[in-house]
């Protein structure tokens, strides 16, 4: 028996190299491995079923009402409606099961539609018809029956239906173009892979043919990280590996272009795809005033127990008496006599909290879920946040947040692409101190003709000609920029010169395009790559060919890209670019001091500069590159770092030839922005990962840094002189005195302060001098703007994290561009995403995408500002019409032996808030605008009134409850003093209880719905058909319901009531009496506030001549777009 097997097998299992459990082995083609190779071990994956649904036709019901329970609200009402139908209670279980039931139906309605379009849009995807390579041909069968290990025909813009890796191309050299927009929001073409040993299997039947293993890890969201190898073996000889990475690795949801077909095999499928992985949700983001209106909830819940237990003592101290106890008229049965006295206390506590249980406005919630919903659509509605270049407006990814865009405190934005355009030209390249500047840059396009040079020296000397010569080279050869022939793009023909076709570069860096036309025009031109070789068009119009050897690709810690190639005269070379901070340390000889002073110099004028430098490598350098990178390449554990150190000892004793001077120019209207912003009270700090003189220009151009601003450095060239300790304190004791002084000067002094990353490290580690997290925030604090530079992707969400974290807890906000922005547009508690150039994974991750960094400013001043003030109200609005609806049923208690019997008809207890006062407040909190758009956008500083959730503090809260109580008195008091007296109607019947309740409840409706039109500041045509429509439905409804014998109801308490009090003259004096005397101390309160000390906004109000007369907003925007975004 061989043992190799079982031995290899168990060795893998226990105590080989890869860990089993973090690695798969697919089998290509689902066929198993020739003899003496390793085991067959069949393993289960799922199919290629995407599931983006939450709910399945059986489950909808439970899951459904299980989700919505959870809410405490509705849980507390399903309490009460239990309670109602358990024991006997004053009110009928209508009153609460029918607002409860209308508030489960219409969130589970809103739901199910949601999740219908889900599923009708997995079905569209998992039925799309796949070709896949079956007994040698190429079978149609539908996606969602792919499984793991089966070979794909992929043509020409075809999607690609799962993960898959590139076995062959219709290229001859193996590769195919594909993008990426769908997943990335890149539109460039990129370029794959496939492995030497696989390529050339290019027919149905040669792939058939095809005997491989691919070994990989298993899947992981990120979209630009894949590690593993593949096996292929052939007929007499041991299995070749090859190692596999991003560039072998085809994503679904990518398009194949410029390619006839590819085969591919599929190696992650269904739910496991990295697009899958990467849609699943984010954590869940609250607003400060969701966190207000639970707090109000707790202290209304309160309210509501003390109410119950108040009325449950005073109702057996009434009953002491034995008279009050059992009258003549209400004789108890021989079993109520005999229950404990604690058992019927209990049941009589849940009767009160079932008839004071309406203080809880349950329809709050449901009212608050419609106005975030259909609030959001105002910003895609907005024109003015239209960008016609992108021919994309403003997105809502989460409708949860939109009053948060009134809260804003501190504002983290990246830097390029987002304050800057993203949008490079090549401005100088500086080779050993000597500087060269084209005349002009064409971008995107290559001219037939290089333009002349304008050289500060043009008539070098030999050494100095061989390194220009090698500069040259290193930027046409260290790249990954691809050369395209003339095609359409967008619509636009590119690579059109004088009517005649030629090719343009495109490559996802936008640097990487504006070097190589840099070179273009200074008479090197890069022409293309094939069959592994660069070629070049020299100065003397001589054709260079350079084998591509190994491209040691860029990455964020490394902040450099290296290539490796071969001359044709036989010479290895390693060229390499990157920032200086990263070459510097590396470089061996060369005019280091005037490169740097040029270097330094481009920074401050705010130019993005790379270094360029070179190393000529023996035959046995290059054996042993080979060596470290090969087994790199081939871990499938661990191969990022494995990489890194094989870079690291690649990477070194640099000859160094020169730097690159790039601008980035600042994006319109980026410094009012800015200024904007400032003035409305918010601190915008700077988090970039480019160095700090770059940087700083960018803010002294965006208005971020003014002249007359000090600046506060603290980075690593200071604390390499000082300690951080005696740095930060210095710090600390400037900016406290600065403040002690600012109290008695008004000129004092605008600090904005500048740390680095590594600075940064140190500040966030406690060391045993003590925890410099405090001094930092009291510095920072106490600056006008920060600037962040040299920071990593993992610090820029430090930063906001600690900022999040500080004892004010102010609300961030955090906006950029690219995918090293993710991470704290995660962490803020607003994230803002720009649609750039470096894709749109920081706009797929946000709350909000924006065209461009200009339009946050009326995102926050104008959205933000009418957001906050209107979801303000409907909150403090709700709270308040039900302390009025249901004080006076606490009142009544009192005249009525607590006997638990209710002020008003089931009809009004269930209706009140379902119909009668719903609809005004709702349409208030979408159209209302108390002061004009022109007005917020003129005039930013009136942001700070409405920050700090300053209109759900508890001051402002207590203050709408007590008018609230007071209005409760007024109307309950006021109508038993008209009743005091007994009160007949034209026919001599005397009122009733019911009459007295309807009257009560008749004053409250109109009292609470003109409140709300005393404080509506934008009327339009329809606030009036909804406030005043909403009055006439009740009198109508009153009318009805008590104007007519209803068959399906036993009794009818009400029939003829609400027509027999409106015949009294004395109850529509009352009426309108008690209804003046309820909005009086309201408007007294607004009236001496406005006359004696009034708010900014109280006087931008005052300041508008007239009320101009605008159609609806919501009929404004409909009409004006056919942009909609639905």
């Amino acid at each position: 028996m061989d043992f190799s097997v079982l031995r290899n097998l168990i060795s893998r299992y226990c105590v080989g190299e890869e860990n089993w459990l973090d690695s798969r082995t697919v089998y290509i083609g689902q066929k198993e491995p020739p003899p003496g190779a390793a085991a067959y071990i069949p393993q289960r994956y799922p199919d290629n079923r995407i599931v983006s649904s939450k709910y399945t036709f059986w489950n909808f019901i439970p899951k459904n009402l299980f989700e919505q329970f959870r809410r405490i609200a509705n849980f507390y009402f399903l309490v009460i409606f239990l309670v109602q139908l358990i024991i006997d209670t004053p009110t009928s279980p209508v009153t609460s099961g029918l607002p409860l039931f209308f508030v489960i139906t219409v969130t589970a309605i809103k739901q199910g539609y949601e999740d219908w379009l889900r599923h009708k849009a997995d079905c569209s995807i998992n039925e799309c018809p796949v070709d896949v390579v079956q007994q040698g041909k190429a079978a149609r069968t539908q996606s969602h029956k792919l499984r793991v290990g089966d070979v794909v025909v992929v043509k020409e813009d075809e999607t690609f239906p799962c993960d898959l890796v590139l076995l062959s191309s219709s290229r001859e050299d193996g590769t195919c173009y594909v993008t990426t927009a769908s997943l990335d929001g890149e539109s460039s073409h990129k370029t794959y892979y496939a492995v030497p040993d696989t390529k050339a299997f290019r027919t149905d039947r040669e792939v058939e043919s095809l005997h491989a293993t691919i070994e990989c890890e298993q899947p992981q969201p990120d979209l630009y990280k894949f590690v593993g190898r593949i096996n292929v073996y052939k007929d007499t000889e041991e299995p070749v590996a090859r190692p596999l990475g991003s560039e072998n690795l085809l994503l679904r949801g990518a398009t194949l272009k410029n390619t006839h077909h590819i085969y591919a095999v599929a190696i992650y499928t269904g739910m496991e795809t990295k697009m899958a992985l990467n849609y699943q949700s984010k954590s869940q983001k609250r607003s400060a005033v969701e966190k207000s209106m639970n707090a109000f909830l707790i202290v209304y819940l309160c309210i509501l127990i003390s109410k119950a237990v108040i009325n449950t003592v005073l109702k057996y101290a009434w009953q002491w008496s034995p008279d009050r106890d059992e009258p003549w008229y209400n004789h108890r049965t021989e079993n109520e006599r005999q229950r404990p006295v604690v058992i019927r206390a209990f049941t009589d506590f849940l009767a009160f909290m079932v008839l004071f249980n309406y203080i809880i406005p349950v329809s709050m919630y449901v009212t608050v879920e419609m106005q975030k919903f259909l609030g959001s659509y105002f910003i895609t509605w907005d024109e003015e946040m239209f960008d016609e270049e992108l021919g994309e407006g403003a997105q809502v990814n989460t409708s949860d947040l939109n009053e948060e865009l009134g809260q804003v405190e501190y504002v983290f934005t990246d830097k390029t692409g987002t304050l800057t355009e993203n949008n490079m030209e090549f401005i100088e390249c500086c080779v050993d101190g000597n500087v060269y500047v084209p005349h002009a840059i064409c971008n995107g396009q290559i001219l037939s003709a290089a333009s002349s040079i304008d050289m500060i020296d043009s008539s070098p000397g030999g050494y100095r000609r061989e390194h220009e010569d090698l500069f040259f080279r290193a930027l046409c050869l260290c790249h990954t920029v691809q050369v395209k022939e003339e095609e359409t793009v967008d619509g636009i023909k590119r690579g059109f010169h004088q009517g005649r076709p030629t090719s343009f570069y495109i490559s996802s860096s936008p640097d990487e395009v504006a070097l190589v036309e840099g070179m273009k025009r200074l008479g090197y031109t890069y022409l293309r790559l094939k069959d592994n070789y660069m070629e070049i068009l020299n100065k003397d119009d001589e054709i260079e060919r350079f084998e591509l050897l190994h491209v040691l690709n860029f990455d964020s810690v490394r902040r450099r890209m290296s290539v490796i190639v071969k001359s044709s005269s036989g010479e290895y070379l390693l060229f390499c670019k990157g920032a200086d901070s990263s070459i510097f340390p590396r470089v061996v000889s060369g005019k280091v001091e005037q490169v740097k002073a040029r270097v330094e110099q481009n920074a401050v004028e705010g130019l993005r500069t790379l270094c360029v430098a070179f190393r000529r490598l023996s035959p046995d350098d290059y054996q042993e590159a080979c060596l470290l990178l090969t087994q790199a390449k081939l871990a499938l554990q661990d191969r990022e770092q494995r990489l890194a150190q094989a870079y690291d000892a690649i990477e070194r004793d640099f000859v160094l030839l020169g730097a690159t001077a790039v601008e980035d120019r600042l994006q319109e209207k980026a410094a009012d922005t800015i200024e904007s912003l400032h003035k409305a009270g918010m601190k915008v700090w700077v988090l970039t990962g480019d160095k700090m003189e770059t940087a700083a220009a960018t803010c002294y151009a965006s208005k971020l840094f003014r002249r007359s601003t000090q600046i506060l450095e603290l980075t690593k060239k200071r604390t390499e002189e000082q300690s951080l300790h005696d740095v930060m304190f210095e710090l600390s004791r400037t900016v406290l005195r600065q403040r002690s002084m600012s109290g008695l000067s008004v000129d004092c002094l605008d600090y904005g302060l500048i740390i680095d990353g590594a600075t940064l490290t140190a500040v966030l580690k406690s060391g045993p001098e003590g925890n410099y997290r405090e001094v930092f925030l009291e510095v920072s604090r106490n600056c006008s703007a920060v600037l962040c530079c040299r920071m990593a992707p993992l610090q820029k969400a430090q930063i906001v994290k600690l900022i999040k974290a500080s004892k004010e807890h102010p609300i961030t906000l955090a906006i950029g561009d690219g995918a090293n922005d993710v991470s704290m547009i995660l962490e803020a508690h607003v994230g803002i995403g720009i649609m750039g150039k470096e894709g749109r994974q920081a706009a797929r991750n946000s709350d909000y995408a924006i065209p461009k960094f200009k339009h946050l400013k009326k995102m926050l001043l104008v959205h933000g500002h009418y957001y906050y003030i209107r979801i303000a109200e409907l909150v403090q609005y709700f709270f308040y019409k039900n302390v009025c609806f249901i004080f006076p049923q606490f009142l009544f208690q009192f005249f009525c032996g607590f006997s638990q019997q209710p002020l008003y008809d089931t009809a009004y207890l269930t209706l009140y808030n379902i119909s009668f006062t719903s609809l005004p407040i709702l349409l208030y909190s979408l159209v209302e605008q108390h002061v004009s758009m022109d007005t917020l956008r003129r005039d930013p500083s009136l942001y700070k009134d409405i920050t700090k959730n300053s209109l759900l503090r508890w001051p402002v809260f207590l203050y709408w409850t007590c008018l609230g109580l007071f209005d409760a008195v007024v109307f309950f008091f006021g109508a038993y003093f008209l009743f005091d007296n007994t009160t007949f109607t034209s026919n001599g019947q005397m009122f009733g209880n019911w009459t007295f309740g309807t009257l009560v409840f008749t004053v409250l409706v109109f009292t609470v719905t003109i409140k709300l039109a005393l404080d509506t500041h934008h009327w339009t045509w329809i606030n009036h058909f909804v406030i005043w429509g909403s009055l006439l439905f009740y009198v109508i409804f009153s009318l009805l319901w008590g104007g007519i014998i209803w068959p399906f109801l036993n009794y009818q308490r009400m029939y003829y009531v609400f027509m027999q009090m409106l015949s009294s003259g004395p109850a529509w004096l009352s009426i309108i009496l008690l209804i003046t005397i309820s909005l009086l101390p309201d408007i007294i309160k607004k009236v001496l506030c406005r006359a004696m000390c009034p708010t900014p906004t109280e006087r931008a109000q005052s300041n508008r001549q007239c009320l101009t007369v605008e159609p609806s907003s919501i009929f404004m925007l409909s009409q004006s777009s056919s942009r909609m975004s639905f």
